[in-house]
């Protein structure tokens, strides 16, 4: 089997991995525009030799892993590209666009739209490790648009990794990701911001920093460079939670400022019910 991976970082390098330890046979092929990306790749074994577009067309299956206002672009020339039996995954943060983007293009039918709900903080290839996936949704938009026996082929990778399949429209997929991925980077970025500014008036703010800080400011360390595209394509659905976000934070200032702990009490009370809806448990029982 031959598997090109464009852009060879954390995403596409993982799935390169995982392919590779499926098939052991596979050729892995990199493309990515950070030649110095490619050279890492290789070094760590991530992907088998460099290459280009020109061999999209003798791919059984290409992933695609770059930022989405690149990969909006690039996504109509890599269709161009491949063959006929050839099939692509795209692994971005945002559908609509995307979709719409090759929407009429006449090899509509090799691409399948894909974002696969799994990630770290980290990039670059030095990044990618094996079972990223395990475990993890991969939700699918337009299934329907993809040839059938192309379907197959991706669906059955994603399974033998060890992933749970969801379908989703475009705008759907759009509207939830940005409550449950988008906002929680602007949050993490924004505590982050916050943190900074204070703490070059004392000095000493970080030595008190704990885990819990650490957590929930942990995604602050991912790419610009990926995430600014994404908030962009997606602007409507993050100003939407943003709003209600900031909503939020102002009622529980405004309590605070009104010394009704109480209700501070039960708002924190009513939010720990996240946990149960994190493992899958019913809040309520029918």
């Amino acid at each position: 089997m031959k598997v090109v991976i464009i852009g060879v970082g954390l995403i596409g390098g993982s799935f390169a991995k995982d392919v590779k330890k499926l098939h052991p046979e596979s050729e892995i092929i990199g493309v990515d525009k950070n030649e110095s990306h490619l050279d890492k790749a290789m070094e760590i074994n991530v992907i088998d030799k460099k290459g280009g577009y020109s061999d999209l067309e003798t791919a059984d299956m290409v992933f695609v892993g770059i930022p989405v206002n690149v990969l909006v672009s690039e996504l109509p020339k890599i269709l161009d590209a491949v063959g006929d039996e050839t099939v692509v995954m795209d692994a971005g943060s945002t559908k609509r666009l995307i979709c719409e983007q090759v929407e009429n293009h006449p090899k509509r039918r090799n691409f399948m739209a894909c974002h696969p709900i799994a990630g770290t903080e980290f990039s670059g290839p030095t990044a990618a490790f094996e079972g990223l996936y395990t475990g993890k949704t991969m939700i699918i938009c337009e299934v329907e648009k993809t040839a059938f026996k192309l379907q197959e082929r991706a669906l059955s990778i994603f399974q033998d990794i060890g992933m749970r399949i969801r379908y989703m429209n475009p705008k759907a997929h759009d509207k939830h990701i940005a409550y449950v991925s988008h906002l929680s980077h602007i949050s993490s970025f924004m505590l982050g911001k916050t943190v900074i500014e204070k703490e070059k008036n004392e000095r000493d703010i970080f030595d008190m920093a704990g885990s819990g800080f650490e957590s929930t400011v942990r995604l602050a360390k991912s790419s610009p460079d990926m995430w600014t595209p994404i908030f962009e394509q997606n602007k409507d659905n993050v100003v939407e939670t943003l709003e209600e976000y900031i909503q939020n934070l102002t009622r529980f200032k405004q309590l605070i400022l009104d010394n009704d702990f109480e209700n501070v009490h039960q708002e924190m009370s009513n939010t720990n019910k996240i946990k149960q809806i994190l493992k899958g448990i019913p809040l309520t029982k029918k």
